[in-house]
This record gives C-alpha cells, sequence and structure tokens, in this order.
C-alpha cells in the first residue's frame, strides 16, 4: 500500500466535519496543480466526491459564490442530506443542470478559496498545495491558452484581492509540496510543531 493511500485511511478516520461527511479543502494558487492532485487523492479514497469551485463561480462572481455554496452543498450536507447545486458553463455563461452530491463518508472540495473563513467551520481537515503565486498563474496561462489571457488578467488580481483579505494558507492543516516521487505531506501552519511528514509514492 503505498503513502497515498495510508493519507487517504486516516483521512477516513477523521471525526464528521459537517453532518456525517469529512469535508477536505483541497486550496492553492490557481495553476498549482490542485486539480490533479485531487483526482489521485479522490482515487485513494476509494472513487470519493469532489466538488470543483469552478462550477460554482462564474465570470461575475469569482470568489462572491460564499453563499451558494452554503445555501446548495453545505447546509444540506450538514442535515445528512444529498446536495443539490447548479454547474456553472464557462462557455455559455449560464447554470446547468443541478447535479447531486450525496453525503458520502468524504467528499473533497477542490479550488482556489476552498479554505475560506466561512468554509472552514465545516472542514475536517484544509490541505494547501505549495506554489509561488506567479510560477502557478504561468503554468495556468501554458495550460489555458492565449485565447485566455484577458481572463487571466483579471483572475490574477481578483486571486490577489482574495487571499489578501481571507488567507487560507496560514489555517492549512498539511502543506502539499509536489516531488519528483509523488506529494510530500508537510505539517501546516495551523498545526502543532513537530510532527513527522510523509512521502506519497510516485503517482506517474
Amino acid at each position: 500500500m503505498n503513502d497515498l493511500a495510508d493519507h487517504a485511511r486516516r483521512l477516513r478516520s477523521l471525526p464528521p466535519s459537517c453532518g456525517p461527511v469529512r469535508l477536505i479543502a483541497v486550496d492553492g494558487h490557481a495553476g498549482s496543480g490542485k486539480s490533479t492532485f485531487t483526482g489521485r487523492l479522490a482515487t485513494a479514497l476509494g472513487d470519493a466526491p469532489v466538488l470543483r469551485l469552478d462550477d460554482l463561480a462564474t465570470h461575475e462572481e469569482l470568489f462572491t459564490w460564499t453563499e451558494r455554496l452554503r445555501a446548495q452543498v453545505l447546509d444540506p450536507l450538514s442535515r445528512g442530506q444529498p446536495a443539490r447545486y447548479l454547474p456553472y458553463d464557462w462557455t455559455t455563461r449560464r447554470f446547468g443542470p443541478p447535479r447531486t452530491l450525496g453525503p458520502a463518508p468524504v467528499l473533497l472540495i477542490e479550488g482556489v478559496g476552498a479554505g475560506r473563513s466561512a468554509v472552514r467551520p465545516f472542514l475536517a481537515r484544509l490541505l494547501w498545495i505549495e506554489g509561488d503565486s506567479e510560477a502557478s498563474w504561468e503554468r495556468g496561462r501554458l495550460r489555458d491558452g492565449p485565447g485566455l489571457s484577458d481572463f487571466w488578467d483579471g483572475w490574477t488580481v481578483a486571486e490577489q484581492r482574495h487571499f489578501a483579505a481571507d488567507p487560507s494558507l496560514p489555517f492549512a492543516d498539511v502543506v502539499i509540496r509536489r516531488g519528483l516521487r509523488g506529494y510530500e505531506w508537510l505539517e501546516g501552519p495551523h498545526t502543532a510543531a513537530g510532527a513527522s511528514h510523509f512521502v506519497t509514492d510516485s503517482e506517474a
């Protein structure tokens, strides 16, 4: 069994944080690799469901989606009920048909701002993907191509403002560092000093 599976087992053993659900947030700068890591962790968790915050944000509400998240997802899950949310289509600029998230034992919430102050009371753990903001944004620009250059110009300003007003990193339980052999799980600022860290096996 590899170390990522070990960490998944530890996450499953946490006390529920949102009704019967152990809600695990994966936060970090845009382009830092959150989606890739979250997908691998979800697999290690036995295909745990993932809520991507890109489905709740819109062109006009890059970071003002908190009430929508609370009403459509957090409140129902905290009552042990399925969540139903309307995913945003970034091409048509409108909300699509509803999706359902059942109150699974572990649910991952991934995206910039997943560890913001309004969400933290519902979290069992907050994971932060390590990465310099400028380098992460450059990876994101290369990934999305020149057609989204104007969007990225606006995004970087909005992200800077968000984290300046409502930072996530100081409250992270774990900092995830990408390495040649997979991922290192480092103690986060919110965790007491002295704990050891672990390195996952390569997922390549």
